[in-house]
């Protein structure tokens, strides 16, 4: 698990400040906060004497705050929570950030275990998130628990479609129509968005749907484009996707060119920075070349962006299963085995829907070379992948 500033998140909890309390008050977005907890970037220095001042310490004690430590990956043990199930009526704002950072151990660890093994747990916090959200006293802890909610719907729909391999599309739908529905009513565009681009990706990944994917994802677009240009550049990378799908070579062009600007747009105050990574473009970018034909500029793109992919293991496997396809299409059958094995390797250990859905692809297209020694050392990784799953 990467480094977090542990004393930063607990002497928050302890004033009674959630994330989204901090943050309006320092004049600056949740995920601004959120990136200072997880140790990415620092806080500047402009903001350190009132952050002191709300977080009740001196500069000397805030510097301290501000110093990494390491921490395991159970839920925090504070009882804010719990007492607050007992007592739903009473809930408050250490209760929410509580349930918050309970909500980011959990997607934390998505990237690097199978989904199976967090929807017990997940499904158990997003059903007392949905259960506050209903008790808490109206205004703004009610609107927090309320965007929590829309959260862990979307989490949830994202973990059991993965933990189904991409099988179960009407669970996932269901869960994201909950965040829809919950992000319109309290106006929040961002949570509202990212549901919707959710959506897409079991309407393209899934069901094989690509007019209603495209749909989707401009619709995600749309939604997102005034409050998250990470968010409207990730629904427009979708948008190319689906384009190339359906042989559309210039709208996937336009579409990419259009993701390009928008991300180049984004900035550490965006509410949904967290969900972009410097590999996004040319994850994306070298899928929709894949699907166009044009295997050598596929092969490049992806090949430097599994070379970057270090910490989102899933994404590494979807990753180099499309290069695998990429080099196969090509006639490069001792690169795409290379490829093929390091992306079994990775699902050995995440079971990620996305990547075991490519790599049983690739394995069909291997068939012409099935006497091959190599292939056939291949098809037995794979079988044991399939036995171990």
């Amino acid at each position: 698990m990467a480094l977090k500033r542990h004393g930063l998140v607990r002497r928050r909890r302890a004033v009674g400040l959630t994330q989204e309390g901090l943050a309006e008050a320092l004049h600056v977005e949740r995920s601004t906060v959120a990136r200072w907890e997880s140790g990415k970037v620092e806080p500047q220095p402009w903001v350190r004497p009132r952050m002191a001042e709300l977080l009740q310490v001196s500069a000397e004690e805030l510097s301290e705050l501000l110093a990494f430590s390491s921490h395991g990956e159970q839920f925090s043990t504070g009882g804010h929570a719990e007492y607050a199930m007992r007592y739903p009526s009473r809930v408050d704002l250490a209760a929410t950030a509580e349930l918050r950072d309970r909500m980011d151990v959990l997607r934390e660890r998505y990237d690097r275990v199978p989904s199976a093994s967090l929807l017990a747990r997940a499904a158990e916090h997003a059903s007392k998130v949905a259960f506050l959200a209903r008790e808490a006293p109206a205004g703004r802890i009610q609107r927090e628990m309320r965007i929590l909610q829309a959260d862990a719907a979307t989490f949830m729909g994202q973990l059991a479609w993965d933990a189904s391999q991409r099988r179960d599309h009407e669970t996932a739908r269901s869960y994201y129509a909950e965040s829809v529905e919950v992000a319109r009513r309290l106006g929040d565009a961002s949570a509202e968005g990212h549901a919707l681009l959710r959506t897409c990706h079991v309407a393209l990944y899934g069901a094989g749907n690509y007019r209603e994917g495209l749909d989707l994802a401009l619709r995600a677009a749309r939604t997102a484009r005034y409050t998250s240009h990470v968010l409207a550049g990730l629904a427009m990378l979708h948008a190319a996707e689906a384009h190339a799908y359906l042989g559309e070579a210039d709208d996937c062009e336009r579409a990419l060119q259009g993701a390009e600007k928008d991300l180049s747009r984004a900035h550490g105050a965006d509410a949904s920075h967290d969900l972009l990574s410097p590999t996004h473009f040319g994850r994306m970018a070298g899928s929709c070349y894949l699907s166009l034909g044009d295997y050598r500029r596929a092969e490049q793109l992806l090949a430097q962006t599994a070379s970057e992919l270090h910490d989102r293991r899933k994404s590494r496997a979807i990753v180099l299963g499309n290069l695998t396809l990429a080099r196969l299409r090509d006639g490069n059958l001792d690169a795409a085995l290379a490829a093929f094995g390091d992306a079994v390797g990775e699902l050995h250990s995440t079971r990620g829907g996305g990547g075991m859905n490519i790599v049983f692809r690739a394995a069909r297209e291997m068939r012409p070379w099935r006497r091959e020694p190599a292939v056939q050392d291949a098809q037995d990784r794979l079988l044991a992948l399939m036995e171990a799953t």
